[in-house]
């Protein structure tokens, strides 16, 4: 398999428990079962089976990987004839050579997404998309037009606190977004019949995180804008980004190598995992806390950044 140049040995393991754990957790893309009879099948010129276990969470990866894992025994089993079996060297003097060709039978199984349903990899990774992107270009439009209508500086003369005004401004926001990520999340259970094989409050917690994460940006851009046609300007710049490097549409494995390591700055990627790996797998949180603490991080970060910014503004 590895000679193939298609897939790359990461390691050998002497139990299934273990491979399955690693696939489950997303360190590999596919495993390779050899039974321990193997050997011994081939010498006596029987079927011998391997399973190839593929992790089906993104459909066209583990269509990918099936077709690569065909070809490969193919080949196998081509060379196995071409040399006359394992016992090739053993010659009759009337029946001529003996052929006792073992040969290499091939079953694939398809973890998580037997049916290979590519939608299922695709709303649950646009998922994040959509509640970073709309988050930001909401909350920077609203305070754009409160400043632009005057709002703020009538704020300013209520015995209003800055803090008070802050949370007053970022409260509702997050509210009205939250019930966007709930009505999205029914669309992904009943429209696309996307199975929730996990905790829903673990992916919620994630896109409620997601949601501030959002805010803080479009607030951050906001601040540096005197315009709504500046602040979409410069959401260009911010967004597109943010999406390509997500991981939703295109997994980041596909992505150049100098470039991976930046999409771990990117709290969309680390939503996607979570979503992913609950809903279409079933981890729970002793699998997916990093990525649940880098959100929390990304989010205190942001809406920190986007709070200072603010105050200035007020000050």
């Amino acid at each position: 398999m590895s000679e193939s140049r298609s897939f790359r040995a990461a390691g050998a393991y002497f139990n299934v428990e273990g491979l399955a754990r690693d696939i489950g957790l997303g360190h590999l893309d596919a495993g390779l079962v050899i039974p321990y009879d193997y050997e011994r099948s081939l010498q006596r010129g029987r079927q011998a089976t391997v399973q190839v276990l593929l992790n089906a969470v993104n459909a066209n990866t583990a269509a990918i990987g099936q077709g690569y894992a065909e070809g490969v025994i193919q080949n196998y089993n081509l060379t196995l004839r071409g040399e006359g079996g394992i016992h090739a060297q053993f010659r009759d003097a009337t029946t001529g050579q003996v052929s006792r060709r073992g040969q290499v039978l091939l079953r694939p199984a398809f973890l998580y997404n037997p049916g290979l349903v590519n939608a299922w990899f695709i709303v649950t990774g646009t998922l994040g998309v959509l509640v970073i992107l709309n988050s930001s270009l909401i909350a920077s439009t609203a305070m754009i037009r409160e400043r632009e209508r005057g709002t703020v500086e009538q704020l300013l003369m209520t015995p209003a606190g800055t803090a008070e005004i802050i949370v007053a401004k970022i409260a509702p926001l997050f509210l009205l977004l939250f019930l966007m990520v709930l009505f999205a999340v029914g669309v992904i259970r009943f429209a696309f019949h996307v199975p929730f094989r996990g905790s829903l409050p673990l992916v919620l917690a994630g896109a409620g995180l997601c949601v501030l994460c959002g805010i803080g940006i479009g607030t951050f851009i906001a601040t540096f804008t005197r315009t709504a046609q500046q602040s979409q300007l410069m959401s260009f710049f911010v967004n597109p980004p943010l999406a390509t490097l997500s991981g939703a549409l295109t997994p980041v494995e596909a992505m150049p190598h100098w470039i991976q390591p930046f999409t771990l700055l990117n709290p969309i990627r680390h939503f996607g995992i979570i979503a992913r790996a609950t809903l279409l797998k079933g981890s729970g949180l002793e699998s997916l806390w990093p990525n649940l603490l880098a959100l929390t991080l990304f989010a205190l970060v942001l809406l920190s950044l986007s709070v200072w910014r603010f105050r200035r503004q007020l000050a």
